[in-house]
């Protein structure tokens, strides 16, 4: 009788704990260029996940399995990241991906994870106008960046002229678009907005600076808004050095500069210019200080963190916490489980994953220093990102919530889902 009782309350105990995951190790896809234009910024990411990955690993892993970095390099070559994420998917079966900076490399990867059902986790600022059930935006939507750093500009600088200048793809196109429009709502004029695009790894800078500092010659003060991506940003920035563009002179607020690419250059004649992020290394926190001591113990004094690895702090450690609430690392449930996750920011704050899949951030500006890095000089409580900007108007009446919708691109005046049209 002993025996049947306690046979009986080890099943009934074994019954009340989450169910564990079907193989172990749970392996991770981490699917960042660690060759190419975009290694600059991208290699630090893959630092990060293998870091965070150890972390998880030295508390006793997740569902007690072990996670497994599985680590490719898509070469800042685009059609390279579909290949590599279904290399991920289908060869290597991961569990999860974290990875791609450039929206290109995530336009081109959507249509393999959407297929297979994969969870891509993506840790950057981009353009918004996007909601893949299958994606997690943890970076900033433009709502989060975009919109807060013109508001710096034309506010708390007085800028009257804008130069919008990119890197020729989807998310310098699609943003400045949106700037345009926003712009000229706050009434701006059309001339007084000067956009210009060049390729990745763009060199020779001499002409678009003398271009843009031609731009005050009526008097008008003048700022540029930057979304030039990768090492072509070394370029810029020791072109207005050599032409003696301070930040009095002309403001550049930069949308893809942070510590990282600041680490490579000579600081002393760029103090003064601007980023806006939802995170600095020189915010003063607990949190984020034990953050910093932990990269620097692995990588070395010198490293730097940046505003892209809190994105992969955050949304990986939701991702573990929805793998463990859920009791799997099951796609599907492990989506339903995100919604509503709650973690601590680095910056004092607690970032929360919201229906569109997108995260509620601060938004920070900060000022480069002479040593590199950024004093922070706005901060703002935490703001919701909005998948569908409110300044385009094919946009305005659009609204993501996969969780009680169903739906990423819900039309609020027809009260209808909308077919997703894929422009990838």
């Amino acid at each position: 009788m002993k025996t049947k009782i306690a046979l009986a309350t080890a099943l009934a105990t074994l019954t009340s704990l989450p169910a564990m995951a079907a193989d172990c190790p749970i392996k991770v896809g981490v699917l960042h260029s660690l060759s190419g234009t975009m290694a600059i910024s991208e290699t630090t990411l893959k630092d990060t996940m293998l870091m965070l990955i150890d972390q998880q690993n030295a508390k006793g892993g997740v569902l007690g399995c072990q996670l497994e970095a599985v680590v490719v390099d898509p070469a800042s070559d685009w059609p390279l990241f579909a290949e590599k994420a279904r290399e991920l998917l289908t060869v290597q079966d991961v569990d999860v991906i974290f990875g791609n900076w450039t929206s290109v490399s995530r336009k081109s990867v959507l249509p393999v994870i959407e297929e297979l059902n994969g969870l891509l986790f993506y840790p950057v600022q981009y353009e918004g106008e996007e909601s893949s059930k299958n994606v997690f935006y943890t970076g900033a939507a433009p709502n989060q960046q975009a919109i807060p750093a013109t508001d710096y500009l034309l506010e708390e600088l007085g800028i009257e002229k804008f130069a919008l200048l990119g890197t020729d793809y989807v998310y310098p196109r699609t943003t400045n678009n949106i700037l345009e429009s926003y712009l000229k709502s706050k009434g701006v004029a059309e001339d007084d907005i000067f956009v210009n695009y060049t390729p990745f790894g763009h060199s020779d800078w001499s002409k678009i600076v003398a271009d843009v500092a031609a731009l005050g010659a009526d008097g008008k003060k003048v700022g540029v808004i930057s979304t030039i991506n990768g090492d072509a940003n070394i370029g810029f920035y020791k072109e207005l050095s050599a032409a003696g563009i301070s930040a009095d002179d002309i403001p550049v607020v930069a949308f893809s500069v942070g510590e990282e690419e600041l680490s490579g250059l000579d600081t002393s004649n760029l103090v003064g210019h601007l980023a806006a992020w939802n995170y600095f290394q020189s915010a003063d926190t607990p949190a984020n200080a034990e953050w910093i001591a932990a990269w620097k113990d692995r990588m070395g004094k010198d490293r730097v963190t940046n505003d892209p690895m809190e994105a992969h702090y955050i949304g990986f450690n939701m991702w573990v916490n929805a793998v463990e609430a859920a009791g799997s690392a099951d796609v599907d449930a492990v989506r339903t489980a995100m919604y509503g996750q709650e973690f601590p920011n680095l910056t004092g704050g607690t970032a929360v994953m919201l229906p569109n899949h997108h995260l509620a951030k601060p938004v920070l500006i900060g000022e480069i220093t002479a040593d590199g890095q950024f004093d922070i000089i706005s901060q703002t409580s935490e703001v919701p990102g909005d998948a569908w900007t409110d300044f385009l108007p094919e946009s305005a009446k659009l609204e993501s919530d996969w969780k009680d919708l169903g739906c990423g691109m819900y039309n609020t005046e027809t009260k209808s889902c909308v077919q997703i049209l894929s422009n990838y």
